[in-house]
């Protein structure tokens, strides 16, 4: 059994690493300027404030709620069954991608432990994320594996939910995620990329966060927001004199000193 998705557009790998290094509000900012509200998955937080950085391709599961006469602790067979389609998602996920959990933004069952993000990072995958919750949290906190979440809930799985698909287009944090979407972590959260932006993002991005650090340098030596951020065409002009010049930070305010007195 295969949960491979194929693609119209494909995503290089060399467009997902670069992904990986930009921020979450350049990200956010572009994608907004693109039509596209809210990409961002709110509420939820690393259980290792130490593994954040990553970006993959959606691997996606929909939980619905749990019912007494199927989600027993029967269902966990060590042979694989269709009322068990978790396991199937661990052990099918490819290197690289992100596994996507809908739990219906329940957090009062665990959407995994321990055991399940450990396999996913022998296996090469990128992350993991749910709306709901994880056990193990001291584990979790140790583990070099990014696991996205609400909260520490200690509840089995099979208390409030059952997997019911795999690979089909989700609701994450009440953000639409579709399989082989590009999903990418920082310390502030986890922004969803519809797949056919991905390469353009990381441009985008890329010059933004450039930017935004020297308009940073420039606030912190002690101008005024107006005119600075958001930048003006002069403001641009000083960037990229900044930039030819070598782009160090304590040149930022006097790239654009020296640039008004030669006006």
């Amino acid at each position: 059994m295969t949960y491979q998705v194929q693609h119209e557009v494909d995503v290089p790998l060399s467009v997902i690493e670069r992904l990986r290094n930009v921020s979450s509000g350049s990200l956010t900012t572009e994608l907004f300027k693109k039509g596209l509200r809210q990409c961002f998955l709110v509420g939820l937080q690393p259980m290792n404030p130490n593994a954040v950085r990553f970006a993959g391709e959606a691997f996606t599961l929909r939980m619905i709620p749990a019912r007494e006469d199927i989600d027993t602790i029967a269902t966990l067979t060590p042979f694989p069954n269709p009322n068990n389609l978790q396991w199937e998602a661990v052990e099918n996920i490819g290197k690289g991608q992100v596994l996507m959990i809908d739990s219906r933004n329940d957090p009062r069952a665990a959407s995994a432990g321990a055991m399940l993000p450990t396999r996913m990072k022998m296996r090469g995958a990128a992350a993991i994320v749910t709306d709901g919750s994880f056990r193990d949290g001291q584990e979790l906190r140790e583990l070099d594996f990014p696991a996205y979440g609400r909260q520490v809930t200690a509840s089995t799985r099979l208390s409030y939910h059952h997997v019911a698909d795999l690979q089909v287009p989700v609701a994450c944090a009440e953000v639409a995620v579709y399989p082989g979407d590009i999903v990418v972590g920082d310390g502030d959260g986890v922004t969803v990329i519809p797949r056919h932006l991905a390469a353009e993002m990381a441009d985008l991005c890329e010059r933004r966060d450039e930017l935004e650090k020297y308009l940073s340098y420039r606030v912190g030596a002690g101008e005024a927001l107006y005119g600075v951020y958001p930048p003006t065409e002069a403001t641009r002009a000083d960037f990229a004199a900044w930039k030819a010049a070598g782009a160090r930070p304590e040149d930022a305010p006097r790239i654009r000193a020296e640039a008004g007195a030669a006006a």
